[in-house]
């Protein structure tokens, strides 16, 4: 879904999960009405760790994490919450990411570029 909010991402997977809202409140370790705010937009999404676990509670497959991961940065106006630490502990990545930039790379040689890793992992 295109232009989903983190909210309405985590409402319809847990919906779709059969879980309720209290349920679902008490494996992330909050409050029912603080999960409500957070899928109604009124909260900011989770911290990392909350992220991983709400997951790991939904049984989430890597893509919908990645999807739900970035739609949480969206919305604190950011990167996903699981890249930070990651661009951080490595200048190389940065370096990377400004060179792209400054190169005005595009989602075409993105893609090409995220085809070759995939292509030498296996």
């Amino acid at each position: 879904m295109p232009h989903e909010s983190f909210g309405n991402f985590l409402a319809r997977k847990r919906i779709q999960r059969g879980m309720t809202l209290r349920k679902m409140a008490q494996l992330l370790g909050c409050s029912a009405p603080y999960l409500s705010d957070v899928e109604k937009g009124r909260r900011n999404p989770f911290e990392v760790g909350k992220l991983e676990l709400a997951a790991r509670v939904l049984c989430l497959t890597a893509e919908e994490t990645s999807e739900m991961l970035d739609l949480a940065g969206k919305q604190r106006n950011s990167v996903a919450p699981d890249l930070p630490d990651y661009i951080m502990r490595r200048d190389y990545v940065a370096a990377a990411l400004r060179t792209a930039r400054d190169l005005g790379a595009g989602e075409k040689e993105w893609a090409a570029f995220v085809e070759e890793l995939k292509r030498r992992k296996g």
